[in-house]
């Protein structure tokens, strides 16, 4: 099925060297917005229990909701925000929702009275940029009480080596991005391939979602526009997984 986006609010603060050329700043930027600012959405903050005239869920079930990627659903501003977010998160338990953070730290003061160990409908995707934010995040996310875990080493931006977090078992998939748009730092093939194979020791999914605007192969870089960036990750994986047979 196809993923759609739920961004119950929308800004965010610039918080690791991954956020240097975030692309939410970068579109805000072209529409005159300051991306700086946090804001409760005024017309889809209730989305997934949107309904049509003849009563169904607008959002399908079954769908994976990409939440909060215009934002981190854990920043302190949403605080206020964050119980009603929940409400709708269980009343869908037919939905899945994708939430990415940067700010794992607050995790356990922003869950629900009745998490205990989790939503089943829930997948928490822990992003990590470099060796130094994977040895700060992952510690604690791998002690979070969470059902399905996700890293997004995204925007890549050196080797990582992820060896002893993903052979606990409580990580479910690593997708990897390069960055994108204007400014954006080199994402070398080499890193994309070392993850992959990290994975495929411990039998951990792999994904690798985009190239980024800058994309490091063999030596040589290329410049990839950005609608493009997918499709060339898809030949990317392609090829990684006839080199891994």
């Amino acid at each position: 099925m196809k993923n759609v986006q739920w961004n119950p609010w929308h800004g965010c603060h610039k918080c690791s060297l991954g956020c240097l050329n975030c692309y939410v700043y970068y579109l805000d930027k072209k529409h005159n917005k300051d991306a700086n600012l946090v804001t409760k959405s005024k017309t889809n903050f209730n989305l997934p229990i949107k309904k049509d005239k003849e009563g169904n869920y607008k959002i399908k079930s079954g769908i994976e909701l990409a939440t909060c990627f215009t934002s981190d659903f854990f920043l302190k501003e949403a605080d206020t925000w964050r119980k009603d977010a929940w409400e709708i998160i269980k009343q869908r338990s037919d939905v899945k929702f994708l939430i990415p953070t940067k700010r794992i730290e607050r995790f356990l003061d922003c869950i629900p009275k009745d998490w205990e160990d989790g939503y089943e409908n829930v997948c928490i995707a822990l992003t990590c940029e470099n060796q130094e934010k994977a040895d700060k995040r992952l510690p604690i996310f791998l002690e979070c009480p969470i059902k399905h875990r996700y890293i997004f080493a995204s925007p890549l931006l050196e080797d990582i080596d992820f060896s002893k977090y993903v052979n606990t078992g409580k990580i479910e998939l690593i997708s990897v991005g390069g960055e994108s748009y204007e400014n954006a730092r080199i994402c070398d093939f080499d890193w994309v391939r070392h993850i992959k194979e990290t994975c495929d020791k411990y039998n951990v999914r792999f994904a690798f979602h985009q190239t980024g605007s800058n994309f490091k192969k063999e030596g040589k870089v290329y410049k990839i526009k950005h609608h493009e960036e997918y499709a060339q990750a898809k030949k990317g994986m392609k090829m990684l997984e006839k080199l891994g047979k």
